[in-house]
């Protein structure tokens, strides 16, 4: 097989297969047909079981009472109806919720007796066939216990509440309490009252009552179930009776209820009807009240036209305050600047005088062209300018002072209709908040006269259809229960069926289970399939044999054959796989310790010294034990001693029945450093040269990194799993370290196999050679 680590296969990873997420079917049937004769048992023992304990069963039989629930309504008190309900289907459900009340339940039991019953009694109860906390607490009470027990019992003075029985000091308080919790479960419940056992009895009728509406129709099944039938049909019809008579107490105290209330309402009515009509007329005398409404329809005419002039007012104001604040602001500035604003030059006054020192002005130029200044004529046309200015300046003033009057007085004037608004308004509110309590008063009356009328008349409408109402009654009898020949449950048959499949899907679930949680390798196609290497052998579980040496000498001692036959099988593997490879440095690890690694590459190496001269150096320097199942002196020098250099090879070598063996050594404090030495490269050379084969114990990969050291030094790299317990994830994670550091991982031996259970839960192992029984 060609190494997986190579120039041409970058990722030492990749021909690891990933396990496939499908469902093999076959992997789940093999065990179950291994596990068929457990399942087979346990399947009929649930079966038997079930079936024992339906048989003490007693058969319960149903009985039927139909009844219509028709709210016919009364015409009598209607605020609104005041006990009658309109037919819906909170009306429909409240009845069913009467029908289980506790209070019909009641009056069942007593006019039937059922105390007396033996399905209500507990003094009458069928004794179990077996009693299992009698039976518990014989076999565990002490026999002080037991004794003060019996002396309860013969006194008929139970009482839970007694110390248990004190204990030897040897004793701790765990028996104690043990014997008070047994003694809890036997001793005879204390005699209950009558109000108990009625509650009791209660409970368990209503536990027994299934009240079953029809859709669509005012028809209502009352179903009882019973194991007496007879009781049962009784029960049921009773029911119905003390239902119907129910109904008819409840109409005539609603009646009684009824009249009583109205009559102590009326007089309320009355009293009150009587202080509204007094209120109102000292209301209307306090403020002389005759006819409001005239007063308040002047006032508001009065108010609208005030209103009007108001906003009339205020409009004018604000026209003439803009001129007026107009005339204000360029005022300053001078009367000159005063004719350029739009409330004067509009003027007509203005209009002529600007016209007339306008003329004034142009005369005056036109002059100014022929004549000097002081020509008479330059003198009066200067003259005539003045005065028309003047004159200008004069009306300018005027029309300002015009403006400032008028803005004045139209403040004024809304300051004055603003006052007398607000007075007229004042006056109005009073007058309305007058005429809003005589309303509220008024209404007082109304309303009162109004409800003391209407509970005067349902009050006489009530006492003359009293009677009437009391015949006009809405519940009927369709069916009565009738005496149930065959029970309804339980249905034994199907009970004992689907128990049988229960438990036949139980134990094949469970078994199931536990073959999914335990992820571990079971065969060598499944290692083939995951792992993409060959199995080089399969060795199979030793028992039996509880000392290590023992099995470490297993092979050479010929005691078992199947296991001897196996690791020639492993021998095998090697020595084909090394004709056309040179595999002479070999070495052995596992993922975890307990795995058999060291057992694997002793008994190899026994298997292999006898064809080949072979070596066995245990790298394991931090846990080594080889020398102590060989029975070497203790302190003998090893590996750790030539590495360190205290020891040469031919004193770190022993010879054991033909197999050639370099235990670990002194145990080293570096372990990893003397193995990263290139002294130990340079040994293995040497050694080489002397041995045929060279097999090399070294620590599981997923403890230390030893072996990841050893691997890139060996030819072939064995990996030892433990069958049906080391985790896949756990070994694919170890072979990857080991390819990842460039170890030639060659092979899979599978170790520790219990063919026996292994053939019981179907799986078989092609390459072991006992698996058929040739060593036998």
């Amino acid at each position: 097989m060609q190494n997986p680590v190579s120039a041409n296969n970058p990722n030492p990873l990749a021909h690891i297969v990933q396990s496939d997420s499908t469902i093999d079917v076959m992997s789940i049937l093999k065990p179950l047909w291994g596990y068929r004769w457990r399942i087979i048992l346990f399947t009929l023992l649930v079966t038997a079981l079930t079936a024992l304990f339906v048989s003490t069963l007693d058969p319960v039989y149903k009985a039927t009472v139909k009844l219509q629930i028709d709210s016919k309504k009364s015409q009598v008190v209607s605020i609104e109806q005041l006990y009658s309900v309109e037919q819906t289907d909170d009306f429909l459900n409240t009845q069913y919720e009467l029908l289980k009340s506790r209070d019909i339940a009641e009056r069942v039991i007593t006019d039937l007796n059922l105390l007396n019953h033996r399905e209500f009694s507990q003094s009458q109860m069928q004794a179990p066939l077996f009693n299992w906390k009698v039976w518990l607490a014989n076999g565990l009470l002490s026999q002080e216990a037991k004794d003060k027990f019996e002396q309860q019992v013969v006194s008929d003075t139970p009482n839970l509440n007694d110390e248990t029985p004190s204990l030897d000091d040897s004793q701790n308080a765990f028996f104690s309490a043990k014997d008070e919790f047994l003694l809890s479960l036997i001793t005879p419940p204390k005699e209950l009252t009558e109000t108990e056992k009625l509650e009791k009895a209660v409970n368990r009728l209503l536990a027994m009552i299934t009240v079953e509406p029809i859709k669509r129709s005012q028809l209502v099944n009352i179903h009882v179930e019973m194991v007496d039938p007879y009781t049962a049909a009784l029960v049921a019809n009773k029911i119905a009776e003390v239902y119907i008579n129910r109904q008819l107490e409840m109409s005539v105290e609603a009646t009684a209820q009824a009249t009583e209330w109205m009559n102590g309402r009326l007089v309320e009515l009355k009293q009150k009807l009587n202080e509204s009509e007094q209120m109102l007329q000292d209301f209307k005398k306090d403020k002389g009240l005759i006819d409001l409404d005239g007063i308040v329809t002047v006032s508001a005419n009065e108010l609208s036209g005030m209103n009007a002039n108001l906003i009339n007012a205020r409009a004018e104001l604000a026209k003439i305050e803009t001129q007026y604040v107009q005339v204000r602001d360029m005022k300053k500035e001078g009367w000159e600047k005063l004719t350029s604003a739009p409330a004067i030059l509009s003027h007509p006054l203005i209009q002529g005088a600007i016209s007339e020192e306008a003329k004034a002005r142009s005369n005056l130029n036109e002059l100014s062209q022929r004549y000097g200044a002081k020509h008479p004529e330059m003198r009066a046309a200067a003259a005539e300018l003045d005065a028309a200015r003047t004159d200008l300046e004069m009306k300018v003033n005027q029309i300002v002072a015009t403006i400032e009057k008028q803005y004045q007085a139209a403040k004024a004037n809304e300051r004055a209709l603003a006052s007398a608004v607000w007075s007229n308004k004042s006056q109005i509110k009073k007058i309305a908040t007058n005429e809003y309590k005589l309303n509220e008063l008024k209404r007082e009356v109304e309303t009162n006269q109004a409800l003391y009328n209407t509970f005067l008349t349902r009050l006489k409408e009530t006492s003359a259809t009293t009677a009437e109402m009391e015949v006009d009654f809405r519940v009927n009898v369709i069916d009565k229960a009738l005496k149930p020949l065959s029970p309804i449950k339980p249905k034994k048959s199907l009970i004992v069926a689907a128990a049988g499949f229960l438990g036949f899907a139980f134990i094949v679930g469970l078994i199931i289970l536990f073959r999914f949680l335990n992820n571990g390798f079971k065969t060598s196609q499944e290692v083939e399939r995951t792992l993409n290497l060959p199995v080089n052998g399969i060795v199979p579980l030793v028992k039996g044999h509880s000392k290590k040496h023992r099995i470490a000498n297993l092979y050479s001692s010929g005691d078992n054959k199947a296991f001897s036959e196996a690791v020639n099988t492993i021998r095998t593997s090697v020595v084909l796989s090394s004709l056309g490879n040179d595999y002479k440095k070999i070495m052995l690890t596992s993922s975890i310790p307990g795995e058999g690694k060291t057992t694997t590459a002793l008994n190899l190496a026994f298997a292999v010294s006898a064809m080949e001269k072979t070596l066995l150096i245990e790298a394991d320097m931090r846990r080594p034990n080889i020398a102590k199942r060989l029975g070497l002196p203790v302190g003998s020098a090893g590996l750790a001693n030539v590495l360190s250099g205290s020891a040469d090879l031919e004193t770190a070598i022993y010879e054991n029945d033909g197999l050639f063996v370099m235990p670990a050594g002194n145990v080293p404090p570096n372990p990893l450093e003397l193995l990263m030495n290139d002294s130990f490269a340079q040994m293995l050379a040497v050694l080489s040269e002397q041995y045929e084969r060279i097999i090399i114990d070294t620590p599981p990969v997923q403890a230390v990194s030893d072996s990841l050291i050893i691997g890139s030094h060996v030819n072939k790299v064995m990996y030892v799993v433990k069958s049906d317990a080391t985790a896949k994830e756990v070994v694919k994670k170890g072979v990857g370290m080991l390819l990842q550091s460039g170890a030639p991982v060659k092979g899979i031996v599978l170790n520790q196999v219990d063919i026996k259970r292994s053939q019981r839960e179907g799986y078989y192992y092609d390459g072991y050679y006992d698996y058929y029984g040739y060593s036998k």
